[in-house]
């Protein structure tokens, strides 16, 4: 897919791994709708990004609220490109360490918004995508963010590891199921990444992660998160993976 000219959108854009993707795109010459709540920076951070850029806010997991960001973006000649980044974790266990059983509300909140949220920018970008005119084969790309922790998740975990493996889990299924519309669905699973919730972490916490990973031994950088998102909307034939962006490393119980 030729990205100049054509209108994307990311989802959680306004920081992190989301607004680094949106500054990949918009130097690719595409246009970009930053969806992120209303609560966040986005409109500074679509103002940073100049005139290619837009804020619509959002909650990715109310149907009508996302709906409507996701008709800014159609509105700028047909949304063509989507990178889904919106998610979160809040951590818990199966049992407390008095026996209990965890929180069934967390475990929810979690579900709902990575793996609903998820099904929710499927669906919806993919029915806007599919009016578009089909140009060298394509109608659109959809890019879904997962986890390492989808395949190796940490005690405390369980909800987090729960929705992103079910983020893996439906990857292929979308790709094939919107095969007849020529719209491609691929998914990231980064590793541990530098972004501002890890910034908060003690030095010496930090420094364990960095040597956590095989190589390079440091935490990712949500610039090259954005640098793949980038390559899998413009490679028309990567279609139905997972693609882990984690420097090698296999996440350890804890």
């Amino acid at each position: 897919m030729e990205l100049n000219g054509i209108s994307t959108a990311v989802t959680g854009g306004a920081s992190g791994l989301g607004l680094a993707t949106a500054r990949r795109l918009v130097d690719a010459g595409a246009q970009v709708t930053l969806i992120d709540l209303p609560t966040s920076d986005g409109e500074v951070a679509a103002k940073e990004l100049g005139a290619a850029a837009q804020f619509a806010p959002a909650d990715v997991t109310d149907p009508e609220q996302f709906a409507a960001a996701l008709d800014a973006a159609d509105e700028r000649g047909g949304l063509r490109g989507l990178v889904h980044c919106a998610g979160a974790g809040r951590r818990m266990r199966i049992l407390d360490k008095e026996g209990n059983a965890g929180s069934l509300e967390d475990f929810e909140f979690v579900i709902r918004l990575n793996l609903i949220g998820s099904f929710n920018a499927l669906r919806l970008g993919a029915e806007r995508m599919a009016r578009n005119e089909d140009v060298d084969g394509e109608r659109g790309s959809i890019v879904l963010t997962a986890s390492v922790a989808a395949y190796e998740g940490q005690i405390g975990q369980i909800n987090y590891s729960a929705s992103k493996a079910g983020i893996v889990g439906m990857t292929i299924v979308a790709a094939r199921d919107l095969a007849s519309k020529h719209i491609r669905v691929n998914t990231i699973a980064p590793g541990t990444m530098d972004t501002p919730l890890l910034a908060r972490v003690r030095d010496d916490v930090r420094a364990a992660l960095e040597q956590s990973v095989p190589n390079p031994s440091r935490l990712g950088r949500s610039s090259e998160f954005g640098q793949l998102a980038q390559s899998i909307l413009e490679n028309a034939y990567l279609n139905g993976e997972t693609i882990r962006l984690d420097g090698a490393i296999r996440m350890a119980p804890r």
